[in-house]
């Protein structure tokens, strides 16, 4: 009888014959549980109608993936089984992952175009206007290829007098992408007129660092305007949507900045005709301004004020006279019956006042005291104050009072008279 196994020799044993037979497999399936790791690696699975695997991309791998996985998306993974020995599974490690239906690239290129469409990159109203007179442009391509020479010999022929500077770029290979991107941000500091990004044709890998998203964002974020000229006219590339202007070719890209030495010529005589026209027009406008200034100067000089002041103190005065004496015609009249009719009031008023007055005088005098007592009246004192004789008792001693004399009685009676209240 055969000793027993531990388990981790069992699954050691396992793990040598799985990854021994299975270390080169082809699996196609529906990716789920898609996870995105902060350490770079990709974890997912594959499952079709019946069952799962689980699959891991690492960091090295991943970063050579051209488009983003999602859930539900449909793959075929080259990869080899391994086993995780202290738990016992099993998963896929994938070194290549391909969707199902179309390359790869082609998927990357639509996802970004996509997402850069969504984030404005393509939108016109972004797009910077390249000039119509260029002295200086900045090509951002590599010394080596032919682009850059095709581009230099349509330049000499069409004005010689071109400033151009070459930014050598790595255009080609796994990196290049990074080079291009920053080639442009090195060639946005030089203050040229316009920036060419340009290579010569090639296959789709050959041209894939101009649909990375670095370099899409370096041109979006570029100050000076931009040409995208990669590859042929058929060629359409991430770039081509983002840049300011697309040419189909490097030097077609010169031909449409660069006019021929001819039409310069035809232009600058354009330009300094309507110069002339222009200037023509200027001239006859001021000399206008200064012929009404001229004459508002003459109409405004300190002659013609003071002239045109004496006009209007002579007018005011006129004016003033007149109104003085149309006051006074028509106001002499009122004044005096107002003047009238105030003495006849105040007469009036005078008088009733002194018959008022004449009538309280009339009742005063008959009803003074000192008056009532010269025809024989006396008036009754008690307490030291005035009374009538109802305020008298019975045997209550009181004092009778005239302008001469004073008497103190006393009540030896009373008695109310008839026909009195």
């Amino acid at each position: 009888m055969h000793s027993p196994l531990s388990v981790t020799e069992i699954n050691n044993q396992i793990k040598s014959l799985l990854e021994a037979t299975f270390y080169k497999v082809v699996v196609a399936g529906e990716i789920s549980n898609l996870t995105y790791h902060s350490s770079g690696h990709i974890y997912f699975s594959l499952k079709d109608e019946n069952s799962s695997i689980k699959c891991t991309l690492f960091k090295g791998n991943a970063s050579r993936l051209k488009f983003k996985l999602e859930e539900g998306m449909q793959i075929i993974a080259d990869g080899a089984i391994s086993i995780y020995t202290p738990r016992g599974e099993y998963n896929l490690n994938c070194f290549k992952i391909e969707p199902v239906g179309i390359g790869s690239l082609a998927l990357a290129y639509e996802q970004l175009k996509e997402k850069l469409e969504k984030m404005g990159y393509f939108d016109k109203k972004y797009k910077k206007e390249i000039p119509k007179i260029i002295s200086h442009v900045a090509i951002v391509s590599s010394s080596t290829g032919a682009a850059i020479q095709d581009m230099l010999k349509v330049a000499q022929k069409r004005w010689n007098l071109i400033k151009i500077t070459l930014i050598d770029t790595i255009v080609q290979g796994e990196n290049c992408a990074i080079d291009i991107a920053n080639s442009i941000k090195k060639a946005d500091t030089l203050k040229a007129d316009v920036i060419i990004v340009g290579r010569g044709g090639g296959s789709i890998e050959d041209l894939w660092g101009f649909n990375e998203e670095i370099v899409a964002k370096a041109i979006f974020e570029a100050k000076t305007p931009i040409i995208s000229a990669v590859g042929h006219e058929v060629d359409y590339l991430i770039s081509d949507f983002v840049a300011d202007l697309r040419a189909p070719t490097p030097s077609a890209a010169i031909e449409m900045i660069l006019r021929d030495k001819y039409e310069y010529l035809i232009y600058i005589d354009t330009l300094i005709n309507q110069f002339e026209n222009r200037f023509k027009q200027i001239i006859d406008l001021k000399s206008k301004e200064i012929n009404s200034l001229k004459e508002q100067f003459l109409r405004n000089s300190i002659e013609n004020k003071m002239a045109k002041m004496r006009d209007e103190i002579t007018q005011l005065a006129t004016r003033f006279n007149k109104i003085k004496q149309y006051n006074l015609n028509n106001f002499e009249k009122p004044i005096f019956e107002l003047k009238a009719n105030l003495s006849t009031m105040f007469n009036s008023a005078i008088n009733n006042k002194f018959q008022q007055l004449n009538s309280l005088k009339a009742l005063y005098e008959s009803n003074n005291p000192t008056h009532k007592t010269k025809t024989g009246y006396a008036q009754i004192v008690k307490n030291q104050k005035i009374v009538g004789l109802k305020d008298i008792k019975v045997d209550e001693i009181f004092v009778l009072e005239d302008i001469n004399y004073i008497i103190e009685a006393k009540s030896l009676s009373k008695t109310k008279m008839k026909g009195k209240k």
